[in-house]
């Protein structure tokens, strides 16, 4: 049996959608998941032949299970995932197990935020940045930085352990509590970019760049910095356009990546372009179905065939105006009921609503990008109207909860 083995899933978004691409495609899927409950409810996830309930994070005790696969008579074709807590590690187990055609090293450095940070500290697109070891001196690491700064682990993803500081006291809180919280690692600081934020995905190809999209991202600032709205540019700007290439050409570089998905996050300032992230994936999420929406390619069905060896194709098949609006909650509670599903689904312009928890959840007002519930995809005559259109579906939706007492 040809198979492909994923590590990890999310009931939804690309990960997900990776799986139901790949059983398309005429795949034996097998899923590692470390979740029991996934297990449990088994019934939902159809596309996937097989679950192995096995440590996700320990490397030897899924050798094992490969090496049992093989002895069983499956053809491992590909050790895959849409996650960013396994992307390494799949390629690592891809490379013992079978062709590998992307690239480990680059990955695992991608991977992590300090390392990237260092390998690129020369170029003109990196922040000014400093790394806080255990022991260091919190008074001399600020001293060459200018408020506002960010404080994060290296290890941060989905907006977790990312701290905003306006000011010298809250550098200090925010930096001991992320050293409480993650003993004997480093952290990083750095400036804090102004200016608006674009995400961009891509992928590499014996070389070749291509740009799967250019995405518009809208950010809200409470506690952590939470992402949204997605506005997806079907013409962008040519400098804007330019001046991407130009960085992700860079990266590409710098990175030697031959074969490869990625995808950037960039600010625009006065002083060009600025990565504020780079992650060795495609985006979680609605990413895959709103440049579907967008373009009419699905980017999870192309990475799939990368990563088997075949030729991907990221040509636009249409051009519509594309925007996404994620639904987060100001106040925690459980979750009783949604309402409001049917009248969004039925507003002008949208694509799809997605509604995330279920009954007796406990939901909260978002620490990371985690604790977003909901999300419409919606469309228009111009990005403006697609926004216009995500909204006011979204407004629709509402999450009736009771006092959560615990």
């Amino acid at each position: 049996m040809k198979t492909i083995i994923f590590i990890g899933t999310n009931k939804s978004g690309s990960s997900r959608e990776a799986i139901k691409a790949a059983e398309q495609l005429g795949y034996f899927i097998i899923l590692f998941t470390k979740n029991e409950r996934q297990i449990q409810q088994r019934e939902e996830y159809k596309d996937v032949h097989e679950m192995i309930l096995v440590d996700t994070n320990n490397f030897v005790k899924m050798k094992n299970e490969i090496i049992k696969l093989k002895q069983r008579g499956n053809e491992i074709l590909s050790v895959v995932s849409f996650l960013d807590s396994y992307v390494h590690i799949a390629s690592k187990l891809c490379d013992e197990f079978c062709k590998n055609y992307t690239s480990t090293r680059a990955i695992e450095m991608m991977e992590n935020k300090e390392e990237t940070r260092s390998f690129l500290k020369d170029q003109s697109y990196t922040p000014k940045f400093a790394i806080i070891n255990p022991g260091d001196s919190l008074d001399s690491v600020i001293e060459k930085m200018t408020f506002p700064v960010i404080v994060k682990s290296p290890k941060s993803t989905g907006s977790k352990d990312v701290l905003y500081a306006a000011n010298k006291n809250e550098y200090m809180r925010h930096v001991k509590i992320l050293q409480e919280k993650n003993q004997n690692e480093t952290m990083i600081v750095e400036e804090y970019i102004e200016g608006k934020q674009y995400l961009v995905e891509a992928m590499v190809h014996n070389n070749n760049i291509m740009i799967a999209g250019i995405i518009e991202q809208e950010i809200i600032r409470g506690k952590r910095f939470i992402i949204t709205g997605y506005g997806v540019l079907v013409d962008p700007p040519g400098f804007l356009k330019s001046g991407i290439e130009k960085v992700l050409n860079s990266v590409v570089s710098e990175f030697n990546i031959k074969n490869g998905v990625l995808h950037l996050e960039l600010r625009s300032t006065g002083r060009g372009l600025k990565i504020i992230e780079i992650n060795p994936r495609i985006s979680g999420g609605a990413m895959n179905n709103m440049l579907k929406a967008a373009f009419g390619f699905s980017l999870v069905e192309e990475t799939l065939k990368l990563y088997l060896g075949d030729t991907p194709l990221i040509e636009r098949k249409e051009k519509n105006h594309i925007f996404t609006q994620y639904v987060i909650l100001t106040k925690k509670g459980i979750l009783e009921r949604v309402t409001g599903r049917g009248k969004a689904k039925k507003s002008p312009g949208v694509v799809e609503v997605y509604i995330k928890p279920k009954k007796g959840t406990r939901l909260t007002p978002p620490l990371s990008l985690g604790h977003r519930y909901a999300y419409v995809i919606a469309t228009g005559n111009n990005l403006a109207e697609a926004k216009r259109h995500a909204k006011k579906a979204a407004k629709e939706i509402t999450f009736h909860l009771k006092e959560d007492t615990e």
